[in-house]
């Protein structure tokens, strides 16, 4: 049966912005919230007003390839670009099921070796986000108990074949205990930035940057932030995205670039603006 949100007749040629907001209406607001993170990031990597029917099976089964995270971060965010591709192959708006070829990547040793030195190199965090992250372990944490009792709850049904509770209850402990280990770590590595740091004329982690897009001339104002802080919705991207690494260290004034398959970006940095402890 169709969705109430995507017409029966609705043309093959919706772009994937358009699908990716029809499918986030359809979770309910705590699970969206978890999701368009990642989907959002999936729609822009291929281009807003890309066909969905245009994605071609190649391009899907590589996407992996720039996700820069742990093997269980990487599992937990394809798993949601998997039921977003699911939703959209039984919307009938594409021809496959693109989500059968979306495939973890394979960390090579000399990767794996990056990784863990990477793992080791500081974050650089204001006071105030040092506690923001500190607040977000606790709540965390303090969900601990609802989460088992969720689980619990749906492990009682002796049906283990079709319990579709049971596995979105154990998909969501899963990606707590991910989000509590990844903010430990981060917080363990943490380096606070005083004011003093964060007055001079370079681009570092909490400023607040104001782009213009040298193609049409609009403005955009972004917040660089750690990886777990990350929310498109509110302008916080992470220092660690294509974005992210391309301002760091710039100055006012500069053109910077950002590649994606979209194509090669063009901004301006019109202002700086400093997160000051």
């Amino acid at each position: 049966m169709a969705s109430k949100n995507v017409p029966d007749s609705a043309p093959p040629n919706y772009s994937l912005g358009q699908i990716a907001t029809q499918f986030l209406l359809t979770l309910p607001s705590e699970e969206r919230l978890r999701a368009q993170q990642e989907v959002y990031k999936f729609v822009r990597w291929y281009g807003e007003k890309r066909p969905l029917a245009g994605l071609a099976i190649p391009e899907v089964a590589n996407y992996a390839e720039q996700i820069t995270s742990s093997t269980t971060e990487v599992a937990e965010k394809l798993g949601i670009i998997k039921t977003f591709l699911v939703y959209a192959h039984k919307q009938g708006l594409t021809r496959a099921n693109l989500a059968v070829h979306l495939k973890s990547k394979k960390t090579p040793p000399k990767s794996a070796s990056l990784l863990k030195r990477h793992s080791h190199k500081k974050v650089l965090l204001t006071s105030q986000g040092y506690a923001d992250l500190k607040a977000k372990l606790a709540t965390l944490k303090n969900a601990r108990p609802s989460i088992a009792e969720e689980l619990q709850k749906a492990a009682a049904d002796k049906d283990f074949r079709e319990n579709a509770p049971l596995e979105a209850a154990r998909e969501h402990q899963g990606q707590v205990e991910a989000h509590i280990r990844k903010l430990e770590s981060t917080l363990k590595m943490a380096t606070l930035v005083d004011e003093q740091q964060t007055s001079g004329r370079e681009i570092t982690f909490g400023d607040t940057v104001v782009l213009r897009d040298l193609a049409s001339g609009e403005q955009a104002s972004y917040t660089l932030v750690d990886a777990s802080e990350a929310n498109p919705i509110e302008s916080k991207i992470s220092v660690a995205s294509p974005m992210g690494q391309a301002l760091l260290g710039q100055m006012k004034g500069q053109n910077v670039e950002v590649k994606a398959p979209a194509g090669i970006l063009h901004y301006q940095i019109e202002d700086i603006q400093h997160r000051l402890t």
